[in-house]
């Protein structure tokens, strides 16, 4: 899985978030892509949970 459909996944609009903040969006890009998903997951937990609120994905 790519980041943006991981990002998708935990309902983080990921083409917003790298509009609005592409060094935070490829400084976490570069993170996950060395480690499996639920670490990532597991270490950034509290992150996620802040960009989740911040950048919404919206459903139809």
């Amino acid at each position: 899985m790519v980041f943006e459909q991981y990002l998708e996944q935990k309902n983080i609009d990921s083409e917003k978030f790298l509009w609005e903040n592409p060094e935070s969006f490829q400084e976490l890009k570069v993170v996950y892509n060395q480690m499996h998903p639920e670490s990532f997951t597991a270490q950034k937990k509290f992150l996620i949970n802040k960009l989740r609120r911040k950048y919404q994905l919206k459903t139809f």
